[in-house]
């Protein structure tokens, strides 16, 4: 069955079970889909369905795992071009570090947002 694991499928079952508030059975649809993203080189779903699983950790109050998925979001976005969304993911990895009470991380995490927010100004 492996290889006939569609993303999108599984992305929309996730999105569906995110809507019920089934948070830890759509965070795993989501970094399935993840995975199968980046294996068809698909990498603005893959960043985005990360993102996803982020916000189901976040619903559930695992904010540790939620600042791991954002930052892997944001990590592949800026890696593939996807600065702005990338930018997104930071600010939702800063919001759990704050919940975490991790100011460090926060702060280091601030300084990262105004950095790229300052390079996207530039090219505009």
């Amino acid at each position: 069955m492996e290889g006939k694991e569609d993303p999108v499928k599984l992305h929309k079952e996730g999105n569906t079970l995110y809507e019920l508030g089934k948070y830890e059975e759509a965070k795993e649809k989501f970094l399935t889909a993840s995975e199968l993203y980046k294996k068809a080189n698909n990498f603005f779903d893959a960043t985005y369905s990360i993102f996803k699983a982020g916000e189901c950790a976040f619903m559930l109050k695992d904010y540790e795992k939620a600042a791991e998925y954002f930052v892997k979001s944001a990590d592949l976005s800026f890696e593939k071009g996807f600065d702005r969304f990338g930018v997104s993911a930071l600010e939702y990895a800063r919001d759990c570090y704050k919940a975490l009470g991790k100011k460090l991380e926060a702060d280091e995490t601030d300084k990262k947002i105004k950095e790229v927010k300052a390079k996207l100004e530039e090219t505009f």
